[in-house]
Order: structure tokens, then C-alpha cells, then sequence
């Protein structure tokens, strides 16, 4: 057996994931937000001009995938690191090299370091003058929000571009490829029902390596007929997914979606825990539940009690460290909260007038009195910032630019916190009358 033969067995027994990772951007599948035609990200890759920059995402969205596109298209020196296994001494290493590298060829260093978001301060810092002198090209990938996780340092000098769940079509595109690429399963004779595929693509839940799991599965594991082919239908793909399929139709899931949202909202937390436990049990992600009941403890409590928003993040917490069906229990905690908690909609009320004033007046001016007094300020002014903590806690003086002096975002709504919010605020607003 010669070492041909020796790379093509461990190719055929890589994963289906594996073997189907995208070798340039024309077979990348998803993340159009980030690299539609006239992106800056696509337009940096093709021109062989990407700097410094961080891919975070959830899982199977293709953060390291895309980081391998790059080194594939670049000119330019490829190193990788994982920052679970490589330490301080390694980074070193691969920046002196870079420096050298720089110095005597003019060839610069990509240096892609997966689960970036696992580096001390210490090994951060270590990159960040390599960094700022060119010498390598930092690019991190990351289940996590580099904002939170990272050291503000790093975060600064990167280019941060999150990368979003495949929708379904996004995940049956890749999976359609699979079955009829020479590297997937192109040496089955595949039949692949459109139930098959719908259901996989839901039960990924925007992962794709997940998808491809499954369906991997679902051929390795599914006895052919008679001609020799392989038929996978619905039920097959719910046994390899490891979750039944829907016991409803699509209108009907969205339907129960709907009514355990506005269960929520109404106060019924008997509604809310049946239409929730219902479509866990036709086989629902119990994580969309808690992203549902996430935004309507801000939506439909928001200030009337802001302690639901914490308890439902406890109890998200409690379940990711537990699973099911233990981590049910701060479930329900956190659905009968929501429910028996005041509402009030003062929260997204004021989102959605912020965010219209915000389009209408993108460019006024920070009032010279607010600026950072970091740097001279290019036009003069008189008037002094006043220190609210020097006073009485709160101080008159006017905080939006002058086109929006007057204006009201946020508008108390009547529950027993928000009326006392709402004197407090009447009280500044007497302060700025006299």
C-alpha cells in the first residue's frame, strides 16, 4: 500500500463534516450578511488584504472554516494554534518566526488561533505588539462574544464579525451536496425524502456539522432494499437525529410558538407551561423556549419587574449545566415568573423610539460639555460638566444633542416600580424647569 492509498483511507474515514469543509468562498454556504458581493470582509479576502480580525459564532456556522479559506487564498504564511492546548511559549515561537519572516522575505504571518476566548490575559498579550506592528495576522475564532470574553486589548485591534446559525435552506443546501460530492456520499445510491431533509435541517438547529452527522448516520445505519440503494424518510432521519419529528404540521408548531408567547404575556402560566412541554415533546429545542421567554421577560415585564430577566438567565444557566430532564425544573421556574410577573412594554417601547430618533438624527453633534476629555475638543464651549455625584445624585443639565432636547424615548408605564421610576424622573424634570 503506498502513500496514496494511505491518504485516501484517511479521508474516507474522516467524517462526512470533514471531508465536505469548503476549500474556497465559492462553495461556503451561508453568512450572506458578512459576505455578500460588495462586502468588506469578501473584498478583503479576494484582495489578499484581511486584517486582524475575530470570527464568533455558535457552533457549526463555519468560523474555522472560513478562517482555512483564508489560508488557502493568501500569499501569505498560515500557522494554527488552539488556545486549549497551546500556551504562552508556543505564541512566542510563532511570532518570533513571523518577525524574522517579515524582516528578511517581506512575507507576512497569519496566525489563526481557534477558541480564542480560552487565552489568559498573559497570552494574549504576548500577540499584541506583533499585532500592532504588522508582523502577524490575528485571526480568532470563538463560540463566544469576544466583547465579554476576551481582553479588551485584543478586541480593539480586530475587525469583529459574527457569523449567525444557517437558516434551514442554508443547512439542506449543504446536505443535497453531500449526498451527490465525490468526497460525501456521491458512492451511495441515496433516495432522500423532502421530509428527511426538512427534519434534519430543524433538528441542526443552524449547525451544520451537526446536519451532517446525522445524516451520515442515517446512511451508515440504514439497511438498502433490495436494489442496493438506501431510502432515508422522515422517520429515519429522527432516529439519527436522536429527536422525533414534529407531531404537527409547520403552521401548527408556529401556532403553539404563538400561544405560548402570548400565554406569557396574558398571565397564564398553566397555558404557558402546556403549549411549552408540548412542543418539547414533539421534539422542540427546550433553548428556544428559554431565547422566548429571554426577550419577554424584557418585552412584556421589562421595569415592571426586572428580576424575572435574571431568573431566566439563572435558570438557563442551571439547564446548560444540567440537561434534561433535571434542568426542566428551573424551566418551569423561569416560565411561571415571566407569567406571574407585572408587565410593562415601557422597555421596547422606548427600543423602538430610540431607534427611530437614532435614523433620523445619525449625525448630531455630542454636546462639548459630554465630549472625552482625552483630546482638545475642535470647537470651544463654556459650559461646564457638572458631576451628579458631586450634587444629589442627578444633576439638570441637558444630555441629548440639540435637535432632541425635548425629546421622550422612554415612557413609564403604570405598575408600582415604574410609577416610583416615574416620579424620580418627574422630580429631575421640576429641577430643570426652575
Amino acid at each position: 500500500m503506498d502513500l496514496f492509498d494511505l491518504t485516501n483511507n484517511s479521508q474516507r474515514a474522516a467524517p462526512l463534516a470533514e471531508r465536505m469543509r469548503p476549500r474556497a468562498l465559492s462553495e461556503f454556504i451561508g453568512q450572506k450578511h458578512i459576505l455578500h458581493g460588495g462586502s468588506l470582509l469578501l473584498r478583503a479576502i479576494q484582495a489578499d488584504r484581511l486584517g486582524s480580525c475575530i470570527f464568533f459564532g455558535p457552533p457549526g456556522t463555519g468560523k474555522t472554516t472560513l478562517a482555512g479559506i483564508i489560508a488557502a487564498s493568501t500569499k501569505s504564511e498560515f500557522v494554527k494554534l488552539n488556545a486549549v492546548s497551546s500556551g504562552v511559549a508556543e505564541a512566542k515561537k510563532v511570532i518570533e518566526e513571523a518577525h524574522e519572516r517579515l524582516r528578511m522575505t517581506g512575507k507576512r504571518t497569519f496566525l489563526l488561533l481557534d477558541e480564542c476566548h480560552r487565552w489568559s490575559k498573559a497570552q494574549s498579550d504576548c500577540v499584541l505588539s506583533a499585532i500592532e506592528t504588522g508582523s502577524i495576522v490575528f485571526i480568532g475564532s470563538t463560540t463566544e462574544n469576544p466583547y465579554v470574553s476576551m481582553t479588551r486589548a485584543i478586541v480593539s485591534r480586530c475587525r469583529i464579525f459574527e457569523l449567525k446559525p444557517l437558516s434551514d435552506g442554508d443547512i439542506i443546501e449543504g446536505l443535497k451536496r453531500a449526498v451527490t460530492d465525490s468526497r460525501g456520499l456521491a458512492d451511495f445510491v441515496l433516495e432522500i425524502s423532502d421530509d428527511a431533509y426538512s427534519h434534519i435541517a430543524w433538528a441542526a438547529n443552524g449547525d451544520l456539522r451537526n446536519a451532517f452527522n446525522a445524516l451520515e448516520l442515517a446512511v451508515l445505519t440504514t439497511p438498502p432494499r433490495a436494489d442496493g440503494s438506501i431510502y432515508i424518510d422522515g422517520a429515519a432521519a429522527a432516529e439519527s437525529t436522536q429527536r422525533k419529528t414534529l407531531s404537527v404540521d409547520d403552521g401548527m408548531y408556529y401556532d403553539m410558538l404563538s400561544a405560548f408567547c402570548k400565554s406569557l404575556r396574558g398571565c397564564d402560566p398553566d397555558a404557558a407551561l402546556y403549549w411549552a412541554f408540548r412542543l418539547i415533546e414533539s421534539g422542540l429545542d427546550p433553548m428556544l423556549i428559554f431565547r422566548r421567554l429571554l426577550v419577554h421577560a424584557s418585552e412584556d415585564v421589562g421595569l415592571a419587574d426586572s428580576s424575572a430577566l435574571s431568573t431566566v438567565a439563572a435558570a438557563l444557566s442551571a439547564y446548560e449545566h444540567v440537561g434534561a430532564p433535571e434542568g426542566f425544573i428551573p424551566l418551569t421556574h423561569a416560565i411561571i415568573a415571566v407569567c406571574a410577573a407585572p408587565k410593562s412594554d415601557s422597555v421596547v417601547n422606548a427600543l423602538h423610539a430610540v431607534q427611530a430618533a437614532v435614523r433620523e438624527h445619525a449625525d448630531d453633534a455630542v454636546p462639548e460639555y459630554l465630549r472625552d476629555r482625552g483630546y482638545k475638543p475642535a470647537d470651544g464651549g463654556t459650559q461646564a460638566y457638572i458631576y451628579p455625584h458631586g450634587t444629589d445624585g442627578y444633576v439638570t443639565q441637558q444630555y441629548l444633542p440639540n435637535s432632541l432636547r425635548d425629546s421622550k424615548f422612554y415612557v413609564a408605564g403604570d405598575t408600582e416600580r415604574e410609577r416610583d421610576i416615574k416620579r424620580f424622573l418627574e422630580k429631575i424634570a421640576q429641577n430643570k424647569r426652575k
